[in-house]
């Protein structure tokens, strides 16, 4: 099998406004492989065995990596999960389970897939991504313009200062908060990664931030191993306007493609059992 290729196939822009401690099971990407397994396959098996460790292992951890071959030796199957890191253990488990429901409704019978919550993420596929570092960009969003018109500089110095305390000279670690003033921020690095490929990633989703969101209450960058965000006064808000995010006008062109090859798809079955039952 090839090796996984993720697609978004759908991220969450809707207008909200929550406090820090949000809802961890609020939806933020889903994206699925191109390549399909066949049922009851032996790598079925190996996915559904992986998935299965995975679940038990939100029982007791925030944070694992597994690879199942089992069923197959030649179709290994690697994943892993991971919570943020101020979840609680329940927390945690309803987290993962709730985004491996999330699996199988958006990535149906998917050689790989990757779900991305609030509160945790997994992902799973055939091609060996534990250990390897993942800079590319998988959603950016920004927040309205403070003030409708121009960042306050110095709310602009807190938010820059806020996203420098991320840097592992200040925090260190997988997860990370920082704060300067009234602007908050955070990053985490996926569990696989080592602290300079933490301190890369993070460092590259504040770039990211910088460029997209030069003058924004908040905003939030995913990349392939981490992510990282900032709000302003307690509260982070984001909305559909577009603030230098292609991500999203990527996944509104992939979903109008999804959409267009299902109507196809439609169209053919019809048609054919319509020819069928003029033989008839």
């Amino acid at each position: 099998m090839s090796e996984l290729l993720l697609l978004l196939v759908f991220s969450s822009l809707a207008s909200l406004t929550t406090s820090v401690a949000d809802d961890y099971t609020g939806f933020v990407y889903a994206g699925c492989s191109q390549l399909k397994y066949t049922p009851d396959s032996p790598y079925q098996l190996n996915v559904e065995s992986l998935l299965s460790s995975i679940a038990n292992a939100a029982t007791f951890s925030s944070y694992a990596n597994y690879t199942s071959a089992s069923a197959a030796a030649s179709s290994p199957v690697y994943g892993l999960f991971q919570c943020r890191g101020d979840l609680s253990s329940s927390d945690c488990n309803s987290c993962v389970r709730f985004a491996l429901s999330q699996l199988s409704a958006f990535c149906p019978f998917t050689a790989g897939a990757a779900v991305q919550l609030n509160g945790c993420f997994l992902r799973y596929g055939n091609d060996s991504f534990v250990g390897k570092p993942d800079t590319s960009v998988l959603r950016k969003n920004c927040g309205p313009v403070a003030g409708g018109g121009g960042y306050n500089s110095d709310v602009l110095g807190m938010r820059d200062a806020a996203l420098a305390s991320l840097a592992s000279g200040f925090t260190g670690g997988s997860y990370r908060v920082g704060a300067a003033g009234s602007v908050q921020a955070m990053a985490q690095c996926v569990g696989d990664q080592g602290a300079k490929q933490c301190d890369d990633c993070v460092a590259a989703a504040v770039a990211q931030l910088k460029d997209a969101c030069p003058f924004a209450v908040a905003g939030d960058a995913y990349l392939g191993k981490c992510y990282a965000k900032y709000w302003s006064s307690g509260i982070y808000h984001s909305d559909t306007n577009d603030h230098g995010d292609q991500v999203g006008k990527t996944v509104a062109i992939i979903i109008g493609l999804i959409v267009g090859v299902a109507l196809i798809i439609f169209l053919a079955a019809f048609l054919r059992k319509a020819g069928n039952s003029g033989k008839d």
